[in-house]
């Protein structure tokens, strides 16, 4: 085995407790009360819906930035919320600024000594490259859906990683806190490993 790609939302890191933190200090800054907690969870659960859009055919290519865009719309329409236009990109700039699981920083400087480490991500690539540098992730390479035009789970995600790792997939494993991110890697050949992450929807 020769590389490691990570899935990045919920795995690297722990989106959930920053986006409610992120809602909180918007709060208490402009003086207004969201469902922080709320408006986080049911923004997660737009997440596969609107990848699933895409991987249908239904709509053509969009990156996950826009889909988180028009999925915050929706929410805050729903929940009765008027926020400006600049504001609305502030708060889905929110995915930008995530904070690392307690043990990565450092689990990734190990591996990093042995294999070479790279992300394997349905985020965009800016939005990776500004988690990366906000959350001090040492990534070697950042692999993620934009790349290739597809979401995860298609099968062009992970073979298209390998092939620009220039590896089988055999010699790459994918680490994911998800069932289905695993089963699709192992069933093209990827090797896998399970990164449980018991809190990522909440306590």
């Amino acid at each position: 085995m020769k590389a490691i790609v990570f899935d990045v939302f919920g795995t690297i890191v722990d989106w959930r407790s920053s986006l409610i933190n992120q809602f909180k200090e918007l709060e208490q800054e402009l003086g207004i009360e969201l469902p922080s907690e709320v408006l986080t969870d049911q923004w997660r659960q737009h997440y596969a819906p609107s990848m699933d859009r895409v991987r249908k055919g239904e709509i053509p290519w969009t990156g996950l930035d826009d889909l988180h865009r028009e999925s915050l719309v929706k929410l805050l329409k729903q929940h009765g919320v008027t926020l400006d236009e600049a504001t609305i990109d502030r708060v889905n700039h929110f995915w930008h600024q995530l904070d690392p699981w307690p043990d990565v920083q450092r689990g990734l400087q190990q591996l990093k000594e042995h294999y070479i480490i790279a992300t394997l991500t349905n985020g965009n690539l800016s939005l990776m490259v500004d988690v990366a540098r906000y959350a001090k992730l040492p990534w070697d390479m950042v692999f993620c859906a934009e790349l290739f035009q597809h979401y995860k789970p298609d099968p062009e995600v992970y073979l298209g990683a390998c092939r620009l790792l220039r590896l089988p997939p055999e010699e790459v494993m994918l680490c994911a806190a998800h069932n289905y991110d695993l089963g699709a890697a192992r069933a093209l050949g990827m090797k896998t490993a399970f990164i449980p992450r018991r809190t990522e929807y909440g306590p």
